[in-house]
């Protein structure tokens, strides 16, 4: 493929006009060493020329650098790879990089007029992404919808008063006086929600969507208890008299102070904890494990193993608002776009055998995060709030 063929592909791709015969004539482009870096330097430049013009706002100029960035670390990435078949790598890379230009406004020149073009999309409705979104059931079993409700002392339990502070997040803060009695809320944010939660003791946590934390409106006693369902990142606030323990599925993680992820959704096959400082310690049934920074232990049904060297980024992107998927399958990346984007997802012919990687934005709607499977033949169609795998 010549220069001016692969610029002309390009253009067409990006003003939503090109073939799925156009679009495997770029992907397959990556083979050759010389046309790959056109690939890198076409972005480099028309990032270059939007910036050079003031054409595109600085907040989506400093996004598309970071994205920039990431597309040049998965390309590094990708030439290290081994294990994994040449082909599926290239089409990653290229899904990257066609994912980072579909997902901004783009001002192209045509016909010597610099008019602002809106990458066209396949589907006619747009479904939004998921944001700060949560229902807090009280003791006496009352419900507060947090999405909506006003910022400051929102409920009383016992001598301890909940508050939705200025930024969203939920915190509990002790009267002076008051009773001891014990009462435990649960926090439970829906698919296409998230939240944030500062508990009793300090501690902070994140709730990724359909999740939900079982907790005492104060801690007392020789532990600090909690239970979970879903997935959550965890910040606990040292305590040595006191250690912090999550139940989760048939596991318990027991820390001290430290930060970590625990992602044990009914609808994966495995429940994982992840650590990224500290230490923590994970028993299942008679089976325990002191975990070190950077190690993951993952139970699946009743057995338990340890990874190593485990890429923490990966792990709490969704906490970073982004989604990483590195080697996923289709069944893995459509769960967590199903649970972000409240959506069912149905498949109507076998699954096909793809792989996927690179980072996108959970603040993209619906239709440009679905680019990338078009860009690895997978075809779908969107019927209300239905994505339906075809092929």
């Amino acid at each position: 493929m010549d220069q001016n063929t692969f610029s002309i592909l390009l253009e067409k791709y990006l003003r939503g006009s090109i073939s799925q015969d156009e679009v495997t004539s770029l992907l397959d482009s990556l083979e050759d060493d010389a046309m790959r870096l056109q690939w890198e330097q076409a972005i480099a430049g028309m990032l270059a020329a939007q910036a050079q013009k003031n054409m595109l706002p600085a907040q989506t100029q400093e996004k598309n650098i970071l994205s920039a960035q990431t597309l040049e670390e998965n390309i590094q990435t990708a030439h290290t790879q081994e294990k994994i078949p040449h082909k599926i790598i290239l089409y990653a890379v290229a899904a990257t990089l066609l994912a980072l230009l579909a997902t901004s406004i783009l001002y192209l020149t045509h016909n010597n007029q610099q008019a602002p073009i809106q990458i066209a999309t396949t589907q006619p409705h747009t479904i939004a992404p998921g944001g700060n979104k949560a229902i807090l059931t009280l003791a006496d079993g009352s419900q507060i919808t947090l999405d909506s409700a006003n910022n400051g002392a929102i409920a009383h339990q016992g001598n301890v008063q909940v508050i939705k502070l200025n930024n969203g997040q939920l915190a509990y803060k002790a009267d002076a006086a008051g009773t001891n009695e014990l009462h435990y809320n649960r926090l439970v944010t829906p698919r296409g929600g998230q939240f944030m939660i500062i508990l009793p003791d300090g501690s902070k946590v994140w709730l990724n969507a359909a999740t939900s934390l079982r907790y005492p409106t104060a801690f007392s006693g020789n532990s600090r208890e909690v239970q979970l369902s879903g997935e959550a990142y965890f910040e606990i606030a040292p305590n040595a008299h006191m250690p912090f323990i999550v139940n989760v599925n048939n596991m318990e993680v027991k820390v001290l102070g430290t930060q970590f992820n625990i992602m044990g959704y009914p609808d994966e096959n495995s429940t994982q904890t992840t650590l990224l400082e500290g230490a923590v310690r994970v028993q299942h049934n008679t089976a325990g494990v002191r975990l070190q920074p950077g190690q993951q232990a993952s139970v699946q049904g009743e057995n338990m193993t340890v990874k190593k060297d485990i890429d923490v980024d990966e792990v709490v992107a969704w906490k970073n608002g982004y989604f990483h998927f590195n080697h996923e399958s289709l069944p893995g990346v459509m769960r967590q776009i199903s649970r972000w984007y409240d959506v069912e997802v149905i498949y109507e012919a076998n699954i096909p055998e793809r792989e996927f990687g690179g980072k996108i934005e959970r603040n993209s709607s619906l239709n440009d995060v679905l680019k990338i499977l078009e860009l690895s033949n997978v075809h779908y169609k969107i019927k209300e709030r239905k994505i339906i795998i075809t092929s």
